[in-house]
């Protein structure tokens, strides 16, 4: 296990595999152990580094609030310490939101991002009142309930489910319901025009809720481009790992044609 220090924080951190590199960046609750289909495949071809939180899985809890911008700063740290000049961002739900908010502040250091079930804003009804749920739920401590039903819904089998929930009972309840609590009020899409990294955009055709998400990232995004995925909702790291890894895969290395380098 590795952990790097960022203020009063341990933050654990996990790389795989060498070539470009890819942090991947997790939704409330979960961790790390969400990428681990991306981890296993991709790593195969690239450097791929996932981490937990602060405050989630192994990474110790904060006092501070937990924002955004925070942990833009915490993604930072990381790549400093790997010496990483500039890595692919993908970011996973409320984890895309983060991804977008690191690129607003850090786009230098940056390739290029890829946003799985991603959004800009909460801008309705259902999901603003999942989220508020989800941050009572933490807030008072119910980090079991509510892993069983967020490692239900992601994980596909019955032993990556308990291995799931055992890195999430592992959290804060404190940050995570900070996390999920600021995603009710973060909003970027009036500042999407300022990236011009290329992104890819990937939803699932049956996760109707996020289609409104799709258009605004899509239509607002200087560079990007839309890719659906078939017969699939919302968690698409896990119940659609290969048709994601596939799409990764061919992002990276048509960028890679155009020269989009990295830096060593």
């Amino acid at each position: 296990m590795s952990y790097f220090k960022v203020d009063d924080c341990q933050l654990y951190y996990n790389v795989q595999g060498q070539g470009i590199p890819i942090l991947f960046v997790h939704p409330p609750l979960l961790t790390h152990f969400n990428f681990l289909n991306q981890m296993k495949e991709l790593s195969k071809s690239y450097q791929i580094i996932t981490f937990d939180i602060r405050g989630h899985g192994r990474s110790s809890s904060t006092d501070e609030a937990l924002t955004y911008p925070l942990i833009a700063d915490d993604m930072l740290h990381l790549l400093d310490h790997l010496n990483i000049p500039q890595a692919y961002i993908c970011g996973y739900s409320t984890g895309g939101s983060i991804a977008l908010e690191f690129f607003l502040k850090y786009q230098n250091r940056a390739l290029g991002g890829i946003l799985v079930s991603g959004l800009s804003e909460v801008s309705n009804a259902a999901l603003k009142s999942k989220l508020v749920l989800a941050a009572t739920l933490a807030r008072f401590k119910a980090l079991s309930l509510l892993g069983f039903y967020i490692a239900g819904t992601n994980m596909a089998t019955l032993s990556s489910f308990w291995k799931m929930l055992r890195e999430e009972r592992r959290g804060s309840g404190k940050n995570v319901a900070e996390y999920y609590q600021y995603s009710l009020s973060y909003t970027c899409t009036r500042q999407l025009n300022q990236i011009q990294l290329p992104i890819l955009l990937i939803f699932g055709r049956q996760d109707h809720g996020f289609f409104r998400y799709a258009k605004i990232l899509h239509e607002h995004l200087p560079n990007n481009e839309l890719k659906w995925i078939q017969n699939v909702k919302h968690q698409i790291p896990t119940k659609a790992a290969s048709e994601l890894n596939s799409f990764i895969k061919e992002f990276v290395k048509k960028k890679a044609a155009k020269g989009i380098r990295w830096k060593i």
